[in-house]
């Protein structure tokens, strides 16, 4: 494993994604464990991707963390995708984590609201109650924190939840993954936790493997810290971790 730090941002560089998810992982419970020490409850938002599946599962593994007073949370739902359909956030984190660990609470976000500014509203609501001690998450093929593409993406957000339209570089990524088969399947809108909201977080753990993620990363690292590299960002945080394999640091 090869270390950097630029600005804020400490980088941890490994030879594959099951090493670098394995070691996110151990360092989210040794936190969630330490902050368990000086608190009642901890609150972590977590990202839907399969970029995060080794550091789930290992997550998963770990019966050393009293789960049972943990909070939890997801930062972004497409919008009129069926509650049903297997490849909403909300279904892919139940699956991965959320229905594998008791948590105290699981907190989701109905991309099917009737009223979508309500339901921003809600949600923020909950995360002003139960502020994020810990956020999990990764870096889009287009840079994007959560679905703060750069075309929406405000470092500076007065909202905390927010309804977005999602660009095309975001969307092809869904096929990417392997999540939709053709474009005209992914969903147009979603909701999402803005910039601000996710650098709330008293420590963030941003988890990236993969070529595709390559120039992503390299923005994230070298970027000027602008809306149009929205992961550059996290160099201001005083308590970020970028976890990288050998293919997403290629450039760096």
């Amino acid at each position: 494993m090869k270390q950097q730090t630029v600005d804020n941002l400490a980088i941890r560089m490994y030879e594959n994604r099951v090493l670098m998810g394995t070691d996110a992982a151990l360092m989210v419970c040794t936190k969630t464990k330490n902050l368990l020490e000086q608190q009642e409850n901890v609150n972590i938002i977590f990202a839907s991707a399969p970029s995060q599946n080794e550091f789930l599962e290992v997550l998963c593994e770990d019966i050393t963390v009293d789960w049972s007073r943990v909070n939890a949370f997801h930062m972004d739902e497409y919008i009129e995708l069926p509650e049903s359909d297997p490849r909403t956030f909300a279904s892919f984190l139940n699956n991965k984590i959320f229905g594998r660990l008791h948590f105290h609470s699981i907190n989701y976000i109905n991309g099917n609201a009737l009223n979508i500014g309500a339901e921003c509203k809600r949600y923020a609501n909950l995360l002003a109650k139960y502020p994020a001690d810990i956020v999990c998450l990764g870096i889009g093929e287009n840079g994007h924190l959560a679905f703060n593409d750069p075309h929406v993406a405000d470092f500076n957000d007065p909202a905390t939840v927010k309804m977005v339209k999602l660009d095309a570089a975001s969307r092809q990524q869904q096929i990417n993954d392997g999540c939709f088969a053709e474009l005209k399947d992914v969903p147009t809108y979603a909701i999402t936790l803005t910039i601000p909201a996710l650098m709330a977080g008293k420590y963030v753990y941003c988890i990236v493997p993969g070529e595709k993620k390559a120039e992503a990363v390299f923005n994230t690292v070298y970027g000027d810290i602008i809306e149009k590299y929205p992961s550059a960002i996290l160099r201001r945080h005083k308590n970020a971790e970028l976890f990288l394999d050998k293919n997403s640091s290629a450039l760096l």
